[in-house]
């Protein structure tokens, strides 16, 4: 009332019923929100999520950057975050189940699915996670997450569309965010569809804490020389010497053992603390 709205899908709010319309009257206290935050603004995906969905596809290829960025601002909101990885049925699929074994290894579920099958064990998994919980399904666009929604809720009739091969990503379908009850009662649970993203900025995040909200070099906190380590350049680090080894012998990476960092993340790492330090410094 009197102002631009401040809701967003999934706030508990306060109204005023008029004849035809209603005016929000107070945004109730969240739970938790997720959001991305880069230069130039900040966008909310919903509130008071009990789960994320972060849904990726063997093709297109998924972007680790992307992935490990959605699983940060999980981690920051302390809402559990589930990987699917959709389109079992491709060539393009044992790879891409590989390069998520560090996930796996972390804690994180992460599940397989195919949409094309009518009885498919991994969708399963993901409907059972959906009963009685408030769920964002978050993703790049062209993974098939409109055409999940439309599985689950099939009155959405969300818009698919085919992936554009010669950019190698998906045509965005989704422009809106949108809440779709899955039951009479409210216990029954929500989906919550988001539109698909090739960005994620994590500006709202302290550098400082930015191992902290990573899994794997987050169990190595607390061990280093200088109590204010930012696992970079410092001597006598704890995280650094877990970071999975390089055999430049083959030009190969070595497997990954419990408790190491694998080399792809810790890059992910330095270039995400790189990019969090230069937008600090340059507020």
């Amino acid at each position: 009332r009197g102002k631009k709205a401040q809701a967003v899908v999934g706030d508990e709010v306060d109204w005023l019923a008029s004849a035809d319309e209603g005016t929000i009257e107070r945004v109730l206290p969240r739970r938790n929100v997720l959001y991305r935050q880069d230069e130039l603004r900040t966008k909310t995906f919903a509130a008071n999520l009990d789960t994320v969905l972060i849904w990726l596809a063997a093709e297109p290829v998924f972007s680790e950057s992307q992935l490990t960025r959605a699983l940060v601002a999980c981690e920051a909101a302390g809402i559990r975050a589930v990987i699917v990885l959709n389109k079992l049925d491709l060539p393009a699929w044992p790879l891409a189940w590989d390069r998520l074994e560090p996930y796996r290894q972390m804690g994180y579920e992460v599940i397989g699915a195919c949409m094309k099958r009518e009885a498919d064990p991994g969708l399963g998994r993901v409907l059972g996670l959906l009963a009685g919980h408030t769920t964002l399904v978050l993703g790049p666009s062209g993974g098939g997450k409109s055409s999940f929604v439309n599985r689950v809720v099939p009155s959405a009739q969300a818009a698919t569309n085919e992936i554009s091969q010669a950019l190698n990503s998906g045509k965005h379908t989704t422009t809106s965010t949108t809440w779709y009850q899955l039951g009479a009662q409210r216990a029954a649970g929500a989906l919550i569809d988001s539109p698909g993203f090739q960005e994620f900025g994590l500006h709202h995040i302290e550098p400082a804490g930015l191992a902290g909200l990573m899994p794997d070099l987050r169990i190595h906190l607390g061990q280093c020389r200088f109590y204010n380590c930012m696992h970079l350049h410092e001597p006598q680090c704890a995280v650094k010497p877990h970071v999975q080894a390089f055999n430049a012998e083959n030009d190969a990476i070595s497997p990954l053992c419990p408790g190491e960092i694998s080399i792809r993340r810790y890059s992910l790492y330095s270039e995400l603390m790189a990019e969090l330090q230069a937008a600090q410094g340059s507020h």
